[in-house]
């Protein structure tokens, strides 16, 4: 177990915890032209100082870097930085299912029965999170593995399973934290923050939904992919700029078996870290 450092902590409990910053967070802060205005301030050049003293406070490994730390022109480059081949493994088993990206992992093995998500007695509202009454019907019997990234993390998001991912459809909103100080109380920051969606046609795992959500100072949401091409389990699905950010995969019915400490873990409200590329599920 460990206690997680939260980058902006001080400024995250004031905007929703203070009555002062909740007004402030209302008036201004949720509002995509804030994280806009804040994500610019990182593309500067003169943001790149800020590099070395956020590598060494939270412990970062540069040695898995392409580029060298002092080779970041802004701290937005260094933020959804690629990194080294091989500094994240892809689990090859093809009965196995990958985590999309480095962070704190939540899973249900079933969407509509999630007791608690942070809190007991909070649950995702499918139709809203996806923006689709039908849709969310087809997955509410399926699993659903939330996966939260902290800025200190890798900010690149890939493809848990091989298979042919189409267009991403956007969902446009305001941008809540997704920090657990703000999604504590209240969830529904998720389903009514940007949020993008794509369809990931498989062989072995019908079609699995993958959705990024933006939250307060990720700018961009970018996707590097290319719809209607084939892609590995693994390949780069896309990034997010400066901020944390989150990211949840949707499985049909019936399709996996999330691993058991995931299990275990979320049925408590405890996050389990994991690095993009181990085992999230098997295929059932």
């Amino acid at each position: 177990m460990e206690t997680e450092q939260v980058y902006g902590e001080g400024f995250l409990r004031w905007a929703y915890g203070n009555p002062l910053g909740k007004l402030a967070l209302s008036a201004f802060i949720k509002r995509p032209v804030f994280s806009a205005w804040y994500g610019m301030r990182m593309d500067r050049p003169a943001s790149a100082h800020r590099i070395a003293p956020f590598i060494e406070r939270y412990g970062i490994d540069a040695a898995e870097f392409i580029e060298p730390d002092d080779g970041f022109r802004s701290f937005n480059e260094f933020f959804h930085r690629k990194l080294e081949d091989g500094a994240r493994p892809i689990d090859q088993d093809a009965a196995v299912v990958t985590f999309p990206a480095d962070g704190r992992h939540l899973g249900f093995a079933c969407a509509a029965e999630i007791k608690g998500v942070f809190v007991k007695g909070q649950r995702f509202d499918l139709p809203g999170l996806l923006g689709d009454a039908a849709l969310a019907e087809r997955y509410r019997n399926g699993a659903l593995v939330f996966s939260r990234l902290c800025p200190v993390d890798y900010h690149r998001f890939h493809f848990p399973l091989a298979g042919l991912p189409g267009e991403t459809r956007v969902i446009n909103g305001p941008l809540f934290s997704v920090s657990p100080i703000a999604l504590r109380q209240n969830l529904a920051y998720l389903w009514t923050n940007r949020r993008t969606i794509t369809e990931l046609r498989t062989e072995s795992c019908g079609t699995v939904l993958l959705m990024e959500i933006g939250a307060t100072c990720v700018g961009r949401i970018e996707q590097t992919y290319q719809a209607g091409s084939h892609v590995a389990k693994g390949a780069e699905k896309g990034y997010f700029a400066f901020g944390g950010s989150s990211t949840i995969t949707f499985f049909e019915p019936g399709r996996v078996v999330l691993a058991e400490d995931l299990l275990s873990h979320s049925s408590r409200q405890t996050e389990l870290y994991a690095r993009m590329g181990t085992a999230m599920a098997r295929l059932a």
